[in-house]
């Protein structure tokens, strides 16, 4: 006699599946999670990478806020991040445009404009530092070349940022173009031609048209150059690495990751790195969510309230007009 059979084992089932994706987060759990928890318990120790780990509680945030070297670091990143964050995404913005409406050549100048984001950034920062070389620089003779006198860029503290954040928008401006040009094509073309019917001009097109349609990838691009921008590294590194001064003189290309790495590989103080990282981590969540407010948050109803009043004064002013019609013929 058979005996009924229970039920299938559901985890029998699908044990095929997740066996397939297991890889996944076992890496994940190793190299990311792991990593991740074990900064926030080795920010609350003193440890130089060897020895015993000791206890010292909140001691490295406390001295974190009195650091002035910290401090520093992160005007330094602030400014660069400003003076090359805004120009590069105005810069892609307009490049994405005249892309879009561009009729030749259109897939040769994409790929051309893309191409400074997959290089790499070493040796692009040896390109630039040679271009910025206080003696022999390119931006020197040409400067000289016209009457100027020379600037010794990468000797003064304001002449570092400008060379840093010229890398970083170089690097960085073509691939935002690209991205505000997928959010252009998104765009239907019914909405520019009625509003050319209306009479509107080209400027009034793009600042009441194409910039309010694009808030969402500008906050994309925003928030993505933010993150980027306050972890720059490289190219300090690059410039400055070998000079035994990792931010250069003045300390004017010391940026909070160099300071991370300086304080725990340079000086093996991995508890006080950590917490630094964790400070950056805060730094960039603030920024983030202050962008997401300043350009993205509450758009859709602001969109819909403009457009509704806009709607509104068009109503009454066509009514106004029709009074005054029927006014004037009887």
């Amino acid at each position: 006699m058979n005996t009924p059979e229970g039920p299938p084992n559901r985890f029998r089932q699908a044990f095929p599946q997740y066996a397939a994706v297991s890889p996944f987060f076992i890496l994940f759990a190793i190299f990311g999670a792991f990593p991740v928890l074990f900064s926030i318990w080795l920010s609350f120790h003193s440890w130089d990478g060897i020895g015993q780990m000791k206890w010292v509680g909140l001691e490295q945030y406390s001295y974190l806020l009195t650091d002035p070297s910290f401090w520093k670091s992160i005007t330094n990143t602030l400014v660069i991040w400003v003076i090359s964050t805004v120009p590069m995404l105005m810069l892609a913005l307009v490049i994405a445009n005249a892309l879009h409406n561009a009729t030749r050549f259109r897939s040769f100048y994409r790929i051309a404009y893309f191409i400074p984001n997959i290089t790499s950034v070493v040796a692009v920062t040896m390109v630039f530092g040679s271009i910025f070389s206080n003696n022999f620089g390119l931006l020197n003779a040409f400067l000289q070349s016209v009457g100027l006198n020379k600037i010794e860029w990468l000797s003064q503290p304001w002449g570092i940022k400008i060379a840093i954040a010229t890398i970083v928008a170089w690097r960085w401006t073509g691939y935002n173009a690209i991205i505000f040009l997928a959010g252009l094509q998104a765009i239907s073309s019914d909405i520019y031609e009625a509003a050319r019917v209306d009479g509107a001009s080209s400027r009034q097109m793009f600042w009441r048209i194409t910039v309010p349609l694009l808030r969402p990838v500008i906050l994309f691009t925003a928030v993505t150059s933010t993150i980027g921008g306050l972890q720059i590294f490289t190219e300090s590194q690059v410039l400055f690495g070998s000079s035994g001064a990792i931010g250069g003189p003045g300390d004017g290309g010391l940026t909070i990751v160099s300071y991370l790495y300086d304080s725990a590989f340079g000086k093996n103080q991995f508890g006080y790195g950590a917490a630094i990282g964790w400070a950056l981590f805060i730094l960039i969540v603030l920024f983030s969510v202050i962008n997401w407010r300043l350009i993205g948050g509450g758009d859709n109803d602001r969109i819909t309230k403009r457009m509704q009043r806009r709607v509104d004064r068009k109503i009454a002013a066509e009514k106004a007009a029709a009074g005054k019609e029927t006014v004037d013929a009887h």
